[in-house]
C-alpha cells in the first residue's frame, strides 16, 4: 500500500451522512472526508450545512450539501435520483439524524412528538434503505452504518418514546442486513456512540458537565476507522471513550 492510499483509505468513495449539520453527524462527515471520501451531507439547516462543508474544504476534503427534510419521503427519493445521476452509486450511508422527544412517562407521551420521532427515526430510515439500496449494490462494497442508542435495547424509565423508535430503527437495519447478505456485498453495522457531547444529550441531561463526556469527534473518528478497515455484516459496537 502506498503512503497516499494509507492516508486516504476512502479515496474515491461516495458517502452520504444524514444529520450532518452538527454533532456526531458533522464529525462523521469530516472524518470521512479527511480519509478521502466525497461526502454528501444532509440536514434541514442550510447555514449549518454550509459551515460543515466549509470546514471540510479547509481540511482539504470535498463535500456536497443537500439540504432537505428527511421526514418528507419524496425528498429522499429525489436525493437518491440526484446521487444516481451524478455518481451512479453510493459506497457509504451513515444514518445519524434522529429526534429525541421530551422525556416523560409512557402514559404522558406527547402524541405529536412521538409521531415526529417515529417519522424521522423509523420511517425515514426505511425510505433511505429503499431509496439507496440500488446505489449501494452498485458499489464494490456498499456499507451502511446506523447510529443508535442503548435505550433501544435496554428500556429506561422516561425514555419510552425515543427507546421505542430506536428499537424499531435497529430492527429495520438488522433485518435489511440479513436480507441482503447473500445477494450483495453491502454490509450493515449498528453503532451506539455512548455518552457524547451533543446538543441532544445536553437536553436530556441538563445538569451534566459536558466536559465529562467524549466529544463528537471521537465517534466520527471511530466510524471512519470502521469504514476504512471494513467490518462483518451486522457488526455491533458501542463506543465507550476516545481511543
Amino acid at each position: 500500500m502506498t503512503d497516499t492510499a494509507a492516508a486516504k483509505p476512502l479515496d474515491g468513495k461516495i458517502a452520504l451522512v444524514t444529520g450532518a449539520s452538527r454533532g456526531i453527524g458533522a464529525a462523521v462527515a469530516r472524518a470521512l472526508a479527511a480519509r478521502g471520501a466525497h461526502v454528501v451531507i444532509t440536514a434541514r439547516k442550510v447555514k449549518d450545512l454550509e459551515a460543515v462543508e466549509e470546514a471540510i474544504h479547509q481540511d482539504g476534503g470535498s463535500a456536497t450539501i443537500a439540504p432537505m427534510d428527511l421526514t418528507d419521503g419524496e425528498s429522499i427519493g429525489r436525493l437518491a435520483q440526484a446521487v444516481a445521476e451524478r455518481w451512479d452509486r453510493l459506497d457509504i450511508l451513515v444514518i445519524c439524524a434522529a429526534q429525541l422527544p421530551t422525556l416523560t412517562p409512557v402514559t404522558q407521551i406527547d402524541a405529536k412528538q412521538f409521531n415526529q420521532a417515529l417519522t424521522l427515526n423509523v420511517l425515514a430510515t426505511q425510505a433511505l434503505l429503499a431509496g439507496f439500496d440500488p446505489l449501494l449494490k452498485r458499489a464494490e462494497a456498499g456499507r451502511i452504518v446506523g447510529l443508535t442508542s442503548s435505550v433501544g435495547a435496554e428500556p429506561r424509565a422516561f425514555w419510552g418514546a425515543y427507546g421505542a423508535s430506536k428499537a424499531a430503527f435497529e430492527n429495520l437495519l438488522e433485518t435489511h442486513g440479513r436480507e441482503i447478505e447473500r445477494i450483495s456485498q453491502t454490509r450493515v453495522a449498528i453503532v451506539d456512540p455512548g455518552a457524547t457531547r451533543t446538543a441532544m444529550r445536553a437536553r436530556a441531561y441538563p445538569g451534566e458537565d459536558p466536559q465529562t463526556v467524549k466529544p463528537p469527534e471521537a465517534v466520527g473518528e471511530r466510524v471512519a476507522e470502521m469504514l476504512s478497515e471494513g467490518f462483518a455484516n451486522l457488526h455491533r459496537e458501542r463506543i465507550e471513550k476516545h481511543g
